[in-house]
Protein backbone atom coordinates (compact mmCIF):
# COMPACT_ATOMS: atom_id res chain seq x y z
CA UNK A 1 0.00 0.00 0.00
CA UNK A 2 1.15 3.64 -0.79
CA UNK A 3 2.07 5.53 1.75
CA UNK A 4 -1.12 7.52 3.20
CA UNK A 5 -0.21 11.31 2.91
CA UNK A 6 -3.14 13.04 4.92
CA UNK A 7 -2.55 15.52 7.22
CA UNK A 8 -3.10 14.54 10.50
CA UNK A 9 -3.56 18.10 12.17
CA UNK A 10 -3.97 21.40 10.15
CA UNK A 11 -5.50 24.54 9.88
CA UNK A 12 -8.56 24.95 7.38
CA UNK A 13 -10.23 27.49 5.63
CA UNK A 14 -12.90 27.05 3.13
CA UNK A 15 -14.57 29.60 0.48
CA UNK A 16 -17.08 29.36 -2.27
CA UNK A 17 -15.70 30.21 -5.97
CA UNK A 18 -17.74 30.53 -9.43
CA UNK A 19 -16.65 27.79 -11.63
CA UNK A 20 -14.68 30.24 -14.06
CA UNK A 21 -12.82 31.97 -10.92
CA UNK A 22 -11.74 28.45 -9.84
CA UNK A 23 -9.80 28.00 -12.98
CA UNK A 24 -8.25 31.30 -12.37
CA UNK A 25 -7.26 30.41 -8.89
CA UNK A 26 -6.03 26.93 -10.78
CA UNK A 27 -3.31 28.98 -12.22
CA UNK A 28 -2.72 31.00 -9.62
CA UNK A 29 -1.37 27.70 -7.71
CA UNK A 30 -0.01 26.02 -10.22
CA UNK A 31 2.78 28.72 -9.61
CA UNK A 32 3.67 27.47 -5.71
CA UNK A 33 2.50 23.96 -6.18
CA UNK A 34 1.55 20.84 -7.93
CA UNK A 35 -0.76 18.35 -8.51
CA UNK A 36 -1.05 15.69 -5.94
CA UNK A 37 -0.25 12.16 -7.22
CA UNK A 38 -4.17 11.58 -8.00
CA UNK A 39 -4.68 14.39 -9.69
CA UNK A 40 -1.97 14.30 -12.47
CA UNK A 41 -3.57 13.09 -15.59
CA UNK A 42 -6.94 13.27 -14.92
CA UNK A 43 -9.30 15.20 -16.62
CA UNK A 44 -9.67 18.97 -15.21
CA UNK A 45 -7.00 17.08 -12.90
CA UNK A 46 -9.92 15.85 -10.63
CA UNK A 47 -10.74 12.13 -9.10
CA UNK A 48 -13.69 11.14 -7.29
CA UNK A 49 -14.19 11.29 -3.46
CA UNK A 50 -16.78 9.07 -1.68
CA UNK A 51 -17.83 8.85 1.97
CA UNK A 52 -20.81 7.31 3.47
CA UNK A 53 -21.22 9.09 6.95
CA UNK A 54 -22.99 7.75 9.96
CA UNK A 55 -24.61 9.89 12.97
CA UNK A 56 -26.90 8.91 15.69
CA UNK A 57 -30.26 8.35 14.78
CA UNK A 58 -31.26 11.78 16.51
CA UNK A 59 -28.28 13.15 14.22
CA UNK A 60 -26.28 14.83 16.96
CA UNK A 61 -23.19 15.19 14.42
CA UNK A 62 -25.32 16.97 12.21
CA UNK A 63 -26.75 19.32 14.82
CA UNK A 64 -23.31 19.87 16.00
CA UNK A 65 -22.38 21.73 13.04
CA UNK A 66 -25.64 23.24 12.75
CA UNK A 67 -25.61 24.70 15.96
CA UNK A 68 -21.44 25.72 15.51
CA UNK A 69 -20.17 23.51 18.61
CA UNK A 70 -16.84 24.55 18.90
CA UNK A 71 -15.21 20.61 19.46
CA UNK A 72 -17.11 18.62 17.02
CA UNK A 73 -16.15 15.81 14.73
CA UNK A 74 -17.57 13.54 11.77
CA UNK A 75 -17.69 9.83 11.71
CA UNK A 76 -16.88 8.49 8.21
CA UNK A 77 -16.08 5.65 5.69
CA UNK A 78 -14.02 7.58 2.78
CA UNK A 79 -13.50 4.91 -0.75
CA UNK A 80 -12.47 6.46 -4.39
CA UNK A 81 -13.91 3.70 -6.64
CA UNK A 82 -16.42 0.37 -6.75
CA UNK A 83 -13.58 -1.87 -6.63
CA UNK A 84 -13.71 -4.90 -4.20
CA UNK A 85 -10.33 -4.86 -3.93
CA UNK A 86 -9.40 -1.14 -3.22
CA UNK A 87 -8.90 -0.18 0.62
CA UNK A 88 -11.40 1.34 2.46
CA UNK A 89 -10.99 4.68 5.05
CA UNK A 90 -12.70 4.44 8.49
CA UNK A 91 -12.25 8.57 9.14
CA UNK A 92 -12.78 11.08 12.37
CA UNK A 93 -12.20 14.21 11.21
CA UNK A 94 -12.01 16.60 14.67
CA UNK A 95 -12.74 20.49 14.86
CA UNK A 96 -11.48 21.43 18.09
CA UNK A 97 -10.91 25.65 18.22
CA UNK A 98 -9.60 26.59 14.50
CA UNK A 99 -7.46 23.16 14.09
CA UNK A 100 -8.64 20.27 11.79
CA UNK A 101 -7.34 16.83 13.29
CA UNK A 102 -7.89 13.53 11.52
CA UNK A 103 -7.75 10.07 12.49
CA UNK A 104 -7.80 7.32 9.62
CA UNK A 105 -6.62 4.18 8.78
CA UNK A 106 -7.13 1.41 6.06
CA UNK A 107 -8.66 -1.90 5.94
CA UNK A 108 -10.24 -4.46 3.51
CA UNK A 109 -13.67 -3.81 2.03
CA UNK A 110 -14.83 -7.32 3.13
CA UNK A 111 -14.17 -5.76 6.96
CA UNK A 112 -16.72 -2.90 6.64
CA UNK A 113 -19.96 -5.24 7.48
CA UNK A 114 -18.52 -6.36 10.63
CA UNK A 115 -16.88 -2.86 11.68
CA UNK A 116 -20.10 -1.01 10.99
CA UNK A 117 -21.50 -3.62 13.61
CA UNK A 118 -19.07 -2.74 16.31
CA UNK A 119 -16.50 -5.62 15.17
CA UNK A 120 -12.33 -4.47 15.02
CA UNK A 121 -10.96 -5.52 12.06
CA UNK A 122 -8.80 -9.08 11.98
CA UNK A 123 -5.21 -8.25 11.51
CA UNK A 124 -5.44 -9.77 8.02
CA UNK A 125 -7.85 -7.33 7.31
CA UNK A 126 -5.86 -3.89 8.24
CA UNK A 127 -3.77 -2.91 5.42
CA UNK A 128 -1.32 -1.32 8.37
CA UNK A 129 -0.38 -2.44 11.62
CA UNK A 130 1.22 0.64 12.48
CA UNK A 131 -0.03 1.68 16.22
CA UNK A 132 -1.58 4.58 14.84
CA UNK A 133 -3.57 3.10 12.53
CA UNK A 134 -4.85 0.28 15.03
CA UNK A 135 -5.39 3.16 17.27
CA UNK A 136 -7.58 5.43 14.83
CA UNK A 137 -9.62 1.95 14.16
CA UNK A 138 -10.41 1.48 17.44
CA UNK A 139 -11.04 4.86 17.96
CA UNK A 140 -13.28 4.94 15.09
CA UNK A 141 -15.29 1.89 16.60
CA UNK A 142 -15.54 3.39 20.21
CA UNK A 143 -16.82 6.66 18.86
CA UNK A 144 -19.29 5.06 16.28
CA UNK A 145 -20.79 2.42 19.35
CA UNK A 146 -20.54 5.40 22.00
CA UNK A 147 -23.11 7.54 19.85
CA UNK A 148 -24.68 4.33 18.38
CA UNK A 149 -23.81 5.75 14.96
CA UNK A 150 -24.93 4.10 12.05
CA UNK A 151 -24.71 5.29 8.17
CA UNK A 152 -26.97 8.66 6.87
CA UNK A 153 -25.64 9.86 4.20
CA UNK A 154 -23.70 8.59 0.78
CA UNK A 155 -21.54 12.40 0.24
CA UNK A 156 -19.79 12.77 -3.29
CA UNK A 157 -17.78 15.37 -5.20
CA UNK A 158 -14.72 15.73 -7.44
CA UNK A 159 -11.66 17.11 -6.22
CA UNK A 160 -8.70 18.43 -7.47
CA UNK A 161 -5.88 18.65 -5.16
CA UNK A 162 -2.31 21.16 -5.54
CA UNK A 163 0.52 20.61 -2.99
CA UNK A 164 3.65 21.41 -2.21
CA UNK A 165 6.48 19.15 -4.01
CA UNK A 166 7.84 16.77 -1.65
CA UNK A 167 5.67 17.11 1.38
CA UNK A 168 1.77 17.94 2.31
CA UNK A 169 2.23 20.97 4.31
CA UNK A 170 0.41 23.13 2.19
CA UNK A 171 -2.46 21.89 0.28
CA UNK A 172 -5.40 23.31 -1.83
CA UNK A 173 -8.13 21.73 -2.87
CA UNK A 174 -10.66 22.78 -5.49
CA UNK A 175 -13.92 20.64 -5.42
CA UNK A 176 -17.12 20.27 -7.68
CA UNK A 177 -20.26 18.74 -8.17
CA UNK A 178 -20.83 17.83 -5.17
CA UNK A 179 -23.73 15.61 -4.69
CA UNK A 180 -25.79 13.86 -1.27
CA UNK A 181 -28.01 11.09 -1.26
CA UNK A 182 -29.66 9.89 2.04
CA UNK A 183 -28.30 5.91 2.80
CA UNK A 184 -29.09 4.10 5.81
CA UNK A 185 -27.22 1.01 4.56
CA UNK A 186 -23.68 0.05 4.46
CA UNK A 187 -23.28 -0.44 0.61
CA UNK A 188 -20.52 0.90 -0.47
CA UNK A 189 -21.13 2.36 -3.87
CA UNK A 190 -20.68 4.61 -5.62
CA UNK A 191 -24.34 5.16 -7.51
CA UNK A 192 -26.35 8.17 -6.57
CA UNK A 193 -29.99 8.37 -7.55
CA UNK A 194 -31.88 12.03 -7.68
CA UNK A 195 -28.75 13.38 -5.50
CA UNK A 196 -29.37 17.00 -3.97
CA UNK A 197 -26.30 19.31 -5.04
CA UNK A 198 -25.94 21.88 -2.16
CA UNK A 199 -23.14 24.09 -3.65
CA UNK A 200 -23.93 23.95 -7.23
CA UNK A 201 -22.93 25.75 -9.44
CA UNK A 202 -20.25 27.13 -7.04
CA UNK A 203 -16.66 25.32 -6.21
CA UNK A 204 -15.21 24.45 -2.88
CA UNK A 205 -11.50 26.13 -2.57
CA UNK A 206 -10.29 24.71 0.53
CA UNK A 207 -6.10 26.16 1.76
CA UNK A 208 -5.18 23.38 4.39
CA UNK A 209 -2.07 24.03 6.20
CA UNK A 210 0.15 22.93 8.77
CA UNK A 211 1.88 25.29 9.86
CA UNK A 212 1.31 29.54 9.40
CA UNK A 213 -0.45 30.80 6.98
CA UNK A 214 1.55 30.92 3.97
CA UNK A 215 1.87 34.81 2.48
CA UNK A 216 1.24 33.95 -0.57
CA UNK A 217 -2.37 32.28 0.61
CA UNK A 218 -3.07 36.12 1.61
CA UNK A 219 -2.17 37.36 -1.96
CA UNK A 220 -4.71 34.57 -3.44
CA UNK A 221 -7.12 35.85 -1.04
CA UNK A 222 -6.93 39.48 -2.03
CA UNK A 223 -6.06 39.06 -5.62
CA UNK A 224 -9.49 37.28 -6.09
CA UNK A 225 -11.69 38.95 -3.63
CA UNK A 226 -12.48 35.92 -1.57
CA UNK A 227 -14.34 35.51 1.45
CA UNK A 228 -13.97 32.96 4.01
CA UNK A 229 -17.70 31.06 4.15
CA UNK A 230 -18.44 27.60 6.58
CA UNK A 231 -19.31 24.72 3.08
CA UNK A 232 -19.90 21.57 5.66
CA UNK A 233 -20.37 18.94 3.10
CA UNK A 234 -21.97 16.45 4.77
CA UNK A 235 -24.60 19.13 7.05
CA UNK A 236 -25.33 21.18 4.07
CA UNK A 237 -26.27 18.25 2.15
CA UNK A 238 -28.45 17.04 4.72
CA UNK A 239 -30.13 20.23 5.29
CA UNK A 240 -30.70 20.44 1.53
CA UNK A 241 -32.37 17.14 1.53
CA UNK A 242 -34.51 18.17 4.57
CA UNK A 243 -35.56 21.22 2.58
CA UNK A 244 -36.63 19.39 -0.52
CA UNK A 245 -39.09 16.79 1.70
CA UNK A 246 -40.18 19.77 3.51
CA UNK A 247 -41.40 21.03 0.58
CA UNK A 248 -42.21 17.69 -0.92
CA UNK A 249 -42.59 15.25 1.94
CA UNK A 250 -44.05 12.59 -0.95
CA UNK A 251 -40.74 12.30 -2.62
CA UNK A 252 -40.06 8.44 -1.61
CA UNK A 253 -36.82 8.67 -2.73
CA UNK A 254 -35.55 11.15 -0.06
CA UNK A 255 -36.76 9.48 3.34
CA UNK A 256 -36.38 11.56 6.30
CA UNK A 257 -33.40 11.73 8.25
CA UNK A 258 -34.59 13.41 11.60
CA UNK A 259 -36.23 11.75 14.26
CA UNK A 260 -39.18 12.13 15.58
CA UNK A 261 -38.36 13.29 19.13
CA UNK A 262 -36.39 16.43 17.20
CA UNK A 263 -39.78 17.36 15.31
CA UNK A 264 -40.01 19.82 17.99
CA UNK A 265 -37.72 22.66 17.49
CA UNK A 266 -36.49 21.57 13.97
CA UNK A 267 -38.37 23.81 12.33
CA UNK A 268 -37.17 26.97 14.51
CA UNK A 269 -33.44 25.60 13.26
CA UNK A 270 -34.14 24.78 9.93
CA UNK A 271 -35.49 28.20 9.36
CA UNK A 272 -32.16 30.19 10.91
CA UNK A 273 -29.65 27.52 8.69
CA UNK A 274 -31.98 27.91 5.68
CA UNK A 275 -31.37 32.04 6.05
CA UNK A 276 -27.51 31.56 6.78
CA UNK A 277 -27.83 29.37 3.68
CA UNK A 278 -29.59 32.27 1.47
CA UNK A 279 -26.96 35.16 2.83
CA UNK A 280 -23.89 32.54 1.79
CA UNK A 281 -25.71 32.54 -1.66
CA UNK A 282 -26.29 36.07 -1.75
CA UNK A 283 -23.17 36.51 -1.03
CA UNK A 284 -21.69 34.24 -3.32
CA UNK A 285 -24.44 36.31 -6.47
CA UNK A 286 -22.78 39.44 -5.24
CA UNK A 287 -18.80 38.43 -6.78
Amino acid sequence: MAEDKVQQQRFELKYRVSAQTALEIRDFVSAYLEPDEYSVGKPNYSYPIHSLYLDSDDLRLYWDVINSNKNRYKLRLRYYDDDPASPVFPEIKRRVNDAILKQRCAVRREAIPRLLAGQLPDPEHMLSNKPQHVAAVQEFCRRMLDLRASPKTHVAYLREAWVTPDSNAVRVCLDRQICSVPQLTPELTTHMENPVMPFEPDVILELKFTGRFPNWFRTLTETFGLTQCSAAKYADGVAEIEERQHYDPGLESTPPLAPETLRLNREDLLERYLERRRRLRNQAGSR
